[in-house]
C-alpha cells in the first residue's frame, strides 16, 4: 500500500479544506444527508481533501470527527500541507492550537480556539494523520490536495502508506544539502541582517529577498510531496503578503497544462464564491466561481476559503462568502455549509484562467 490509494466505488461527496471549522463541517454533513456515523441513505461516501486543521476554533474536534468517520469505513481522507506541517512539528500561522510557540501570535488573530494539550490526544492525532495517503484515484476521478503532477505522483506511488512524515523529511534533507552547496542559508542570514523584521509583520514590506525565494523553490524542486500538498510554484515579481506572511514565490495554475483525461479535484487554493475572485496570483481570474478549470475543463478546486472565517470574525469583517463546500460526484453539483446547492459549470470545456 502506497501514499496513492484507490478511491472507493459509488457516488462521492468531496469535502474541501475545513481549517478547524467544526460547526461548518457538522452543518455540511447534515445538509449532505449523513448521519452521525457517516452513513448515507444513498450509500454515498465522504472524501476529505485535507487541511482539517489550523486557524479555526476547533481543530481537535475536526480531526476527531474525520478520524471517527474514516475508521467507521464511511469516509476516506488525504493529508494536506497543514497536516504535513503538524507531523513535522513545523509551527505555521494558525497552529497555536497545537504548538505553544504559536499561541500568543495566533490568539491575537484567531481569538479563542480549542487546544490539544493532552499527550495521548496529541499522539492519537499524529498517528492518524501520518497514516493518511496523499492522493486517491479511480478510473473516473482523482483527488489530491494541491497538484496532480505526474512525475511526483509516480514517486509517491513508490512510498509506503504511513511514511508521509519520514518521506517528507527525507526529501527536505536532500533539498537542504543542495541549499548548503548553494550557500542559501548564509545568504538568508545576510538578508535578515539587512531586513530584520519578521516575515509575519505585515506592516513592514520587505525588499525582494532572493535567498528566501531560492530556498522555497529549491524545496519544491527536490521534494515531490511538497508539490503534491503545496502545488507548483514560481518566483513572484515582487513580495506579497498572503496567509499572514510575506512571500516571494507564487502558486501556479498547473491545471492550465493538465492534459490528461481523468478529472481531478483539489483543495488548497482559497477560491471565492464571489464573482470577482481575487488571489495574488490571479489563479481564478476569468473563471466563474463554480467553474471547472484548465485546458480540458476537468480540474475543480473545492476550497471556498472557510479557513479565512476565523480571522474575519475576530476583526469584524464580512465572512458570509467564506464557505465550506462539498462537490458531489458524479452529479458535479456543489453543496455549501449554509445548505445551498449549485450546479458547477464548464465541465470538459477549456477554462484557462491565467497563463501558467
Amino acid at each position: 500500500m502506497s501514499l496513492i490509494q484507490p478511491l472507493p466505488p459509488g457516488p462521492l461527496d468531496i469535502v474541501g479544506d475545513i481549517h478547524g471549522e467544526l460547526s461548518a463541517l457538522q452543518d455540511l454533513l447534515h445538509h449532505l444527508g449523513y448521519d452521525d456515523s457517516g452513513r448515507h441513505p444513498q450509500a454515498r461516501t465522504l472524501v476529505f481533501v485535507g487541511d482539517f486543521v489550523d486557524r479555526g476554533p476547533d481543530s481537535p474536534g475536526v480531526v476527531d470527527l474525520v478520524q471517527r468517520l474514516v475508521e467507521s469505513g464511511n469516509a476516506c481522507a488525504i493529508a494536506g500541507n497543514h497536516e504535513i506541517n503538524l507531523l513535522r512539528h513545523d509551527p505555521k500561522d494558525g497552529a497555536g492550537w497545537y504548538f505553544e510557540e504559536r499561541l500568543a501570535s495566533d490568539t491575537t488573530k484567531y481569538s479563542q480556539f480549542a487546544r490539544a494539550t493532552n499527550t495521548l490526544q496529541r499522539a492519537r492525532i499524529e498517528t492518524f494523520l501520518n497514516g493518511l495517503p496523499l492522493a486517491l484515484e479511480r478510473a473516473d476521478l482523482r483527488v489530491i490536495h494541491a497538484a496532480w503532477h505526474g512525475p511526483d505522483v509516480d514517486k509517491a506511488r513508490a512510498m509506503p502508506l504511513g511514511t508521509a512524515r519520514a518521506e517528507y523529511d527525507h526529501w527536505e534533507a536532500q533539498a537542504a544539502a543542495v541549499a548548503q552547496q548553494r550557500s542559501i542559508a548564509e545568504r538568508i542570514a545576510a538578508e535578515k541582517s539587512i531586513w530584520p523584521y519578521s516575515l509575519e509583520d505585515g506592516e513592514h514590506c520587505p525588499p525582494f529577498l532572493q535567498a528566501h525565494c531560492d530556498n522555497e523553490l529549491n524545496k519544491a524542486l527536490f521534494n515531490p510531496l511538497k508539490v503534491l500538498t503545496c502545488g507548483l510554484e514560481r518566483q513572484t515579481p515582487e513580495p506579497f503578503f498572503a496567509g499572514n506572511k510575506w512571500r516571494f514565490v507564487e502558486r501556479m495554475a498547473w491545471w492550465n497544462s493538465y492534459a490528461e483525461d481523468t478529472p481531478v479535484v483539489v483543495g488548497h487554493y482559497w477560491r471565492s464564491t464571489l464573482p470577482a475572485q481575487t488571489t495574488h496570483e490571479g489563479l481564478f481570474r476569468g473563471a466563474a466561481p463554480l467553474a471547472w478549470l484548465g485546458r480540458r475543463g476537468n480540474v475543480f478546486c473545492v476550497d471556498y476559503s472557510v479557513g479565512a472565517r476565523a480571522q474575519a470574525r475576530t476583526f469584524g469583517r464580512p465572512h458570509a462568502h467564506m464557505k465550506l463546500a462539498a462537490l458531489r460526484w458524479p452529479e458535479r453539483s456543489l453543496v455549501f455549509d449554509d445548505g445551498s446547492t449549485h450546479a458547477t459549470t464548464g465541465f470538459m470545456r477549456p477554462t484557462l484562467a491565467v497563463a501558467a
